[in-house]
């Protein structure tokens, strides 16, 4: 039986490192594509001595390079930048997150590779992108995210501005890559010719303020952190409980007659000042302070119990221990594993993508040793193997 993956047969030749291109390469691997992970001699990707460890190898870079291939390459020696051009005739993707200048300094600049390899797909993810006066900056995901605005938006009111506590400036470039790609890609299909994809951690940032975009827009003044609180749908919060907080979120007038219920309080939902979303969210300190008032009287279990039998969306608040052992995270298979004959078996984040007909197995290959598969490529470049 043929293998159902969507991206079977797919070659993508991964120049990446770190995080936000590996990171697009991952889920390319996940979807079925052929990731062939070029690194530095020696050394390797950075990832590879970034912790925690286990067993002297990095959890890290395990987690994020899992199912790929790995070639030792110096793009500045000839004999090594001629097996990297026969990677690429047979190549459908080239990843790459250097500093823009950097591939045409070593002479593949993209009016050169599209010369040479007209069907490539070349993807450049950078912290500012290929044009513009930031171009040369170097980046990480803490700069992307306090220049993007996110973190101006994170944390209680009052207090000092607070990074998101996962690399969401590394991870939407990486997300955005795979879907500029796989635009790319499907416009091949017509015309034959690869195109460049440019995505920019900066502009990732700018384009997942969603709300806080409209809010600028629509009041002229910078949105300011509200802790857990949407900014315009009431109540959508933290509350707390007898024992620990738990979240709300009554997004609808409906909703909320039913939570006024649900807590023995019907009448909230009459008080004029709390009758419609708009005045709910005017007078959001008033309405917490009443339902905090009820909810205080029971445990979280007792109370998320209720609220889910009547309806009501509402959650525990996790730690990621907790998140990865709950019963709908498991039975969607987002927590999958890879036996490494060094580290062992090593936990990671599954894929999200559930595709039908497509097996989404509980195990995975592991990201592989520096070089491991420089033989194999070798021999396959000698001998026309596979995409010659």
């Amino acid at each position: 039986m043929p293998d159902p993956a969507p991206l079977r047969g797919l070659t993508v030749v991964d120049l990446s490192r770190v995080l936000a291109g590996p990171y697009c390469t991952m889920l390319l691997a996940d979807l079925g594509a052929r990731v062939i992970k070029v690194e530095r001699p020696g050394s390797g990707d950075d990832a590879r001595g970034i912790g925690p460890f286990v067993a002297g190898r990095s959890a890290y870079f395990a987690s994020l390079n899992r199912g790929k291939q790995s070639i030792a390459l110096d793009l500045k020696q000839p004999a090594d930048r001629d097996v990297f051009e026969r990677l690429l005739e047979r190549a459908d993707v080239l990843v790459e997150n250097y500093r823009p200048g950097t591939l045409e300094r070593l002479g593949y600049d993209w009016e050169t590779l599209h010369q040479r390899f007209p069907r490539l797909v070349l993807a450049s993810v950078s912290g500012f992108g290929q044009t513009g006066p930031y171009r040369e900056r170097p980046s990480y995901d803490l700069i992307a995210q306090a220049m993007g605005g996110i973190m101006s938006l994170t944390g209680l009111p009052g207090d000092p501005p607070v990074r998101v506590g996962t690399s969401v400036g590394d991870i939407a470039a990486g997300l955005f890559a795979a879907l500029g790609i796989q635009s790319a890609l499907l416009e091949r299909q017509r015309s034959g010719l690869g195109r460049r994809v440019d995505v920019a951690m900066l502009d990732c940032q700018i384009a997942i303020l969603e709300n806080a975009i409209a809010r600028c827009a629509a009041t002229g003044s910078a949105p300011e952190p509200l802790g857990s609180r949407h900014p315009s749908i009431t109540p959508f919060d933290a509350f707390r409980t007898a024992t620990r907080p738990i979240v709300i979120a009554a997004g609808n007038d409906r909703l909320f007659h039913q939570l006024c219920a649900c807590l023995g309080r019907p009448a909230l939902a009459d008080d004029p000042d709390f009758s419609d979303n708009d005045r709910r969210s005017r007078n959001h300190e008033a309405l917490k302070r009443a339902l905090e008032e009820v909810l205080c009287t029971r445990p979280a279990e007792r109370w998320l119990d209720e609220l889910e039998r009547a309806g009501i969306p509402c959650g525990p608040i996790n730690d990621v221990a907790q998140a990865l052992a709950d019963p709908q995270v498991r039975a969607r298979n987002m927590v999958v594993r890879a036996d490494d004959p060094v580290s062992g078996r090593l936990e990671m984040a599954g894929n999200p993508i559930k595709l039908s007909e497509v097996a989404d197995p509980e195990t995975r290959r592991p990201a592989p040793e520096l070089d491991a598969d420089r033989e194999a490529i070798l021999r396959e470049l000698t001998s026309g193997g596979p995409n010659s």
